[in-house]
């Protein structure tokens, strides 16, 4: 593939992330309003300071890659909708964070897939500094994924 094309492509994906933490951003208080276990309620605080350094990095790489267009993301968009109607259609509180937790483990996939391929893609490139960054990124979001299963272990185990 030419270099120009893998530019703009990661300059698209960069853009489609950018997009897509913004929705994730907006979720974060509402979903952390909804789950009642203190662990969870926990989990969710770091995971919000944590997409937002996300966030800082995937704009950095947005500047660095060049303009990707008005992106939207709607993969993120989706999961926000299906954990909205997990919260509300939840039985209990423990249902509900169980369901949180469920969502919650597929966006990382999400973000792990994303960070990863743009971590190739800028490397690629010869953007260091930035693949170093959707590397340190995609590795955050495996060690969150990790520890979203253990609390979902935790809480199965009390129930």
């Amino acid at each position: 593939m030419a270099g120009d094309n893998l530019k703009q492509l990661a300059a698209q994906g960069l853009a489609a992330m950018r997009a897509g933490s913004d929705v994730a951003g907006q979720a974060t208080d509402e979903i952390s309003n909804d789950a009642q276990h203190p662990a969870l309620k926990a989990a969710l605080e770091e995971g919000h300071r944590t997409s937002k350094q996300w966030a800082e990095r995937i704009g950095r790489a947005c500047q660095q890659a060049g303009d990707g267009g008005q992106q939207n993301n709607p993969i993120v968009e989706a999961l926000y909708e299906v954990s909205r109607r997990i919260r509300q259609q939840a039985p209990d509180d423990t249902s509900r964070d169980l369901g949180i937790i469920a969502n919650g483990q597929l966006a990382l996939h999400y973000w792990i897939a994303a960070f990863g391929t743009m971590a190739n893609y800028t490397q690629k490139l010869g953007m260091d500094d930035v693949a170093r960054d959707m590397k340190m990124c995609a590795d955050e979001a495996k060690q969150a994924d990790e520890k979203q299963t253990a609390l979902a272990e935790q809480i199965l185990a009390q129930d």
